[in-house]
């Protein structure tokens, strides 16, 4: 459904893509992630024809966004970071208004707008004008245009910006039922967004595709995270008995278990090294009590934060 080969935007000397390569698939639900500035809204703004590429191609449903702009406009639901209302109007005639600039004809117009409605849970709101509602009913608002003239691929575009923690819980959910029937492009920096919504995970930093693939792909490529362990051992024994074991590993006393007596917790950092075993075989052997032991998982945060964070820090220093 959408095809971006090479895409590259230019302002002035100013590099903000940097020749990307991805591709969506249809009924694919897609989250493109990136810090602020990274080239996720110079994309979104490209792919529905708001800019000019400076460089390579994109298509959506087949069709070149700059040969053929209007065709995939209509073939396009987009939800800007600024959601696109008209405060005085009412919601239904607002909706109505939209769908006529969309070309929706009269004889489906009312029930493509009743679809909207309903599919955005606006019915209790449709009478009442857009500046009368809260910001999460807005936003629904801004997805129902996005919808009403039924295209196959939406764009929402940080669609979660400003809304407290029910209303993103709405959102959300909302979101995820749309993407059972359209191919749903997901643009933010917000982690959890990807994380409840999105089938596959972009990755963009500094106007570059730095991973594609599916969440437990990306996060299966980092190393898994410390041991912490409790137990059961005289604390002068133990750190020493732990270098000799497992040497290069970095072992650190953290505290004690209150509710374990004489119980000692301590962290094992071994860069992702399998040492559970020889950890526990150690214990064994000195006759201590091993009343824990458990391995932190890597998490998609991890994997955004090392293929971003690295880069920024480089800029900054630059």
């Amino acid at each position: 459904m959408i095809e971006v080969q090479q895409l590259e935007k230019n302002y002035g000397f100013a590099r903000a893509l940097k020749g990307i390569n991805f591709a969506v698939q249809k009924g694919e639900v897609i989250g493109f992630l990136g810090p602020n500035g990274a080239g996720k809204s110079t994309t979104m703004k490209i792919l529905t024809g708001y800019l000019l590429p400076s460089g390579g191609q994109a298509s959506v449903a087949g069709l070149d966004v700059v040969r053929h702009s209007l065709k995939v406009r209509r073939n396009i639901g987009y939800l800007p970071e600024t959601t696109p209302l008209y405060g005085e109007m009412r919601v239904d005639d607002y909706l109505r208004f939209v769908a006529e600039v969309r070309g929706v004809g009269w004889g489906r117009r009312t029930a493509a707008i009743q679809r909207a409605v309903e599919l955005c849970g606006l019915s209790r709101v449709t009478g009442k004008d857009i500046n009368e509602l809260s910001k999460g009913y807005r936003q629904r608002v801004g997805l129902a245009q996005a919808i009403v003239h039924e295209p196959p691929v939406l764009i929402l575009d940080e669609p979660t910006s400003g809304l407290d923690p029910n209303q993103i819980v709405e959102v959300r959910k909302l979101i995820k039922r749309l993407g059972e029937e359209h191919t749903v492009v997901l643009s933010t920096h917000t982690l959890q967004e990807v994380e409840k919504s999105c089938s596959r995970v972009i990755i963009i930093n500094q106007g570059e595709i730095v991973a594609d693939g599916t969440q437990q792909e990306l996060v299966g490529k980092l190393p898994s995270g410390r041991l912490h362990a409790r137990v059961r051992a005289p604390e002068a024994a133990l750190l020493p008995a732990c270098a000799e074991a497992m040497p290069g590993c970095q072992v650190e006393i953290v505290g004690r278990g209150a509710a374990s007596g004489d119980a000692i917790d301590l962290t094992i950092d071994a860069g992702g090294g399998p040492v559970e075993q020889t950890f526990s075989r150690l214990v064994v052997q000195h006759g201590w009590d091993l009343l824990e032991l458990t391995r932190d998982r890597a998490t998609l945060e991890d994997v955004f934060r090392q293929l971003t964070l690295a880069s920024q820090k480089e800029a900054l220093h630059a």
